[in-house]
């Protein structure tokens, strides 16, 4: 080998191993960064000497594919269980202090109080205070509702605007590894631009990918809707100002198509776009169809009869905008816990409780003016605890007693948050295993990395000690040609 074959190799070993420390150094440097991939220079053999071929970037697509679904899951259901959370803070209250089960048992508590003392004022004052408190919990639960609808409505008009935004710049990096592709340039850091961007992205909506010539990806909804292609496509909502009770939230389009909202506690949505439509028109919608449920069996329970049979009920101690009438057994009046409120008459007058005839003389049951007349009270009593009728469609059955409903509401509810809360747990979990496993796989060792730059100093070293040598050499050849 001659002297200067040997410089070469000795430089282009130099020449390589700053490279390769280079790319080390980098690793090192981005090892918190949970979208960047482990980079290593590939070496290939070349007389007279080595050079470098390609930086090679780490990549798992099975694991990464994994990851976006996990994220996307856990992002859905976390949604949706801090939006029961929310939901249930607003309308039952801190430990349920607000909820209408908890105030109709305080109802019954004071009407059984007052039977046993019927002449006494104060205690019917006490239970048409307690039948306000009922009104209260019932009108306050209606309308946290609509206004968590509407909340709900500013989320999802947000979350457009971010996931919009994400995917104009994910336009711009794709067009750049296309370009750089082609080009032949290290594109290495614009991919992992992209993969975080597809990471954000799947919070929103769940997504699959493919890569056609150039790098260039196309990104697909869950249902096979295209989200990307070249350019974005439109992701659209439009928000309502105001929600009535039981009317239906506007649709989201992505390119056209309507997104379907989860199902269940264990959500079967992805992203948090789907959940929180779920929460809006799923969600809330029956837990007001059960409030509204509520209301009309107090109408009815303590609806004013006449003893005679000859006149229909009529709206009692609980009334409506539609009294005297008393809402049919059995079908849904959307918006009636909103509506419902405490008879004036009985607030001037709280011993018509005990007496009756709020709607005429005909529907007085103590006709004698008895001060111990105490049966209407019990009678009210016993019609909260009676079967009645419920609709289906309230999600809630069909068949129960008054308290009885009200309890399986809150429990319905309190179900739910319950199955949310460890579901999210479950996805959460297997959305960090996921993450842990594709950082293992393409993500930094820094003991790795710390040996490697080890061989390369000793790589260095050799190098240098080579081109020491044939400085020797030539400076003893140059001594012997003088």
């Amino acid at each position: 080998m001659s002297l200067s074959t040997a410089l070469n190799i000795a430089q282009s070993s130099l020449l390589n191993t700053g490279i390769q420390t280079s790319v080390v150094s980098r690793n090192v440097m981005q090892e918190k960064n949970s979208d960047y991939s482990r980079r290593t220079a590939v070496l290939s053999s070349n007389a007279p000497g080595a050079r470098v071929v390609v930086i090679h970037r780490a990549t798992s697509e099975q694991l990464f594919r994994q990851n976006l679904s996990a994220t996307s899951s856990w992002s859905a259901q976390s949604t949706l269980t801090g939006g029961l959370e929310r939901l249930n803070l607003s309308v039952n209250g801190v430990d349920g202090a607000m909820n209408p089960a908890a105030s109709i048992a305080e109802l019954q508590k004071a009407l059984q109080i007052y039977s046993a003392s019927p002449s006494n004022r104060t205690l019917a004052d006490n239970a048409v205070s307690a039948a306000q408190q009922v009104v209260r919990s019932l009108n306050e639960g209606a309308a946290a509702i609509q206004t968590f609808r509407v909340e709900a409505d500013q989320e999802i008009a947000a979350s457009i605007t971010d996931l919009n935004a994400l995917l104009a710049q994910f336009k711009d990096v794709n067009n750049e590894i296309v370009a750089g592709t082609r080009a032949g340039r290290d594109v290495n850091d614009a991919l992992d631009q992209r993969d975080g961007l597809l990471k954000k992205i799947s919070e929103y909506v769940p997504i699959s990918t493919f890569n056609r010539g150039d790098n260039d990806m196309v990104i697909m909804t869950a249902d096979g809707t295209t989200l990307f292609e070249t350019v974005p496509r439109s992701v659209t909502f439009e928000p309502a100002p105001a929600y009535a009770p039981g009317a239906t939230g506007n649709q989201i389009y992505i390119d056209g198509v309507p997104l379907q909202a989860g199902k269940g506690a264990n959500t079967n949505s992805g992203g948090k776009l789907s959940s929180l439509v779920q929460l809006r028109d799923g969600v809330a919608v029956a837990m007001q169809q059960q409030l509204d449920e509520v209301a009309r069996g107090l109408i009815s329970a303590f609806a004013e009869t006449d003893p005679s049979g000859a006149l229909p009920d009529a709206a009692g101690l609980f009334t409506w905008p539609g009294a005297p009438t008393v809402p049919d057994g059995g079908l849904l009046v959307n918006g009636l816990a909103g509506q419902i409120s405490v008879n004036a008459a009985f607030v001037a007058n709280s011993h018509l409780l005990r007496d009756g005839g709020a709607n005429g003389t005909d529907y007085v049951h103590n006709a004698d003016g008895g001060a111990s007349y105490a049966d209407l009270l019990l009678a009210y009593n016993e019609r909260m605890d009676q079967p009645m009728d419920f609709d289906p469609l309230a999600g809630n059955g069909d068949k129960a007693s008054l308290t009885g409903y009200a309890s399986n509401s809150v429990g319905w509810f309190q179900g739910l948050r319950q199955d949310a809360s460890r579901a999210s747990d479950t996805k959460e979990a297997l959305a960090v295993r996921t993450a842990e496993a594709l950082s293992n796989d393409i993500g930094i060792n820094v003991d790795m990395e710390m040996s490697n730059l080890l061989d390369l100093e000793h790589s260095y070293q050799a190098s240098a000690r080579l081109i020491q040598a044939v400085d020797d050499m030539l400076s003893a050849l140059l001594a012997a040609v003088r």
